[in-house]
């Protein structure tokens, strides 16, 4: 099953699932009573599939990238949170904030909460995901690292449109069969299988469980692997895993000033 968020031509925001090209309205994320009359999507845009309470990310969570980087392997998750202001969907346009350097995509694959949870098992874990979908975590790298005294890790990863997720949750998938790629430009850029994850799922989210409480509709970005690059105005950027879909955004040179 594929959930998503879609807007009408009448500006109207549903949630609900698509099945064979049509979207069927439900009254919330994850729930099975309808809300509507099915719509055709060939007039509607795609949201972000959920509006989190919490956008939290990982990092450090594929050993390939832990023995390139020479990093210790962590045992509790290695996490930071994005404002759910950085929130994009599915053909954003996302703007580069002037003077702040480099800025990298990281494809991820993401976790998506489908009931609230505090101090879960992993086997508790397991039942607590609704779902999978794409994550592009873009990074104003120079800003992480630009006061010696302090990593700035919201605000290099907090910037509107920062945090880019869809284009739908999955439920029905095995996350171990899955591969993170990403295309800028119609070129593959970056491709790791999702089972070299340090810590999985269902451990990821248990162990969240232990520090804050996971709600409903709650993104958990699982990190990256190699591979990640610098992007630049203009740049069509998509993160592409086979089950879920095709994450794309437009980079932009920031025009509010």
């Amino acid at each position: 099953m594929d959930w998503a968020r879609i807007q009408g031509t009448d500006g109207q925001i549903l949630t609900g699932v698509i099945s064979d090209g049509v979207f069927l309205p439900r009254e919330e994320l994850g729930s099975d009573e309808g809300a509507g009359d099915p719509v055709p999507l060939d007039q509607e845009r795609l949201l972000a599939p959920t509006v989190p309470g919490k956008f939290i990310g990982l990092w450090n969570n594929y050993h390939a990238a832990a023995t390139r980087n020479k990093l210790d392997i962590p045992e509790h998750p290695l996490w930071f949170l994005k404002p759910v202001t950085s929130l994009a969907g599915p053909d954003a346009t996302v703007q580069i904030p002037a003077d702040v350097g480099r800025v990298i995509f990281e494809g991820e694959l993401g976790i998506v909460i489908g009931q609230e949870c505090r101090n879960i098992s992993e086997d508790e874990a397991e039942n607590a995901i609704l779902g999978y979908t794409c994550i592009n975590d873009i990074t104003a790298l120079q800003v992480l690292t630009a006061d010696p005294s302090f990593p700035q890790w919201t605000r290099a990863k907090g910037f509107d449109g920062f945090g880019v997720v869809g284009p739908v949750i999955a439920t029905d998938l095995n996350w171990r069969d899955l591969t993170i790629r990403v295309e800028v430009n119609g070129r593959e850029r970056q491709s790791y299988p999702a089972d070299d994850m340090i810590m999985p799922p269902a451990k990821i989210v248990s162990k969240l469980s232990e520090d804050v409480t996971l709600m409903p509709g709650d993104v958990i970005a699982c990190g990256t692997s190699i591979g990640a690059r610098p992007v630049k105005a203009g740049d069509r950027v998509e993160v592409i895993i086979d089950g879920i879909g095709r994450l794309g955004v437009t980079m932009a040179d920031d025009t509010s000033g």
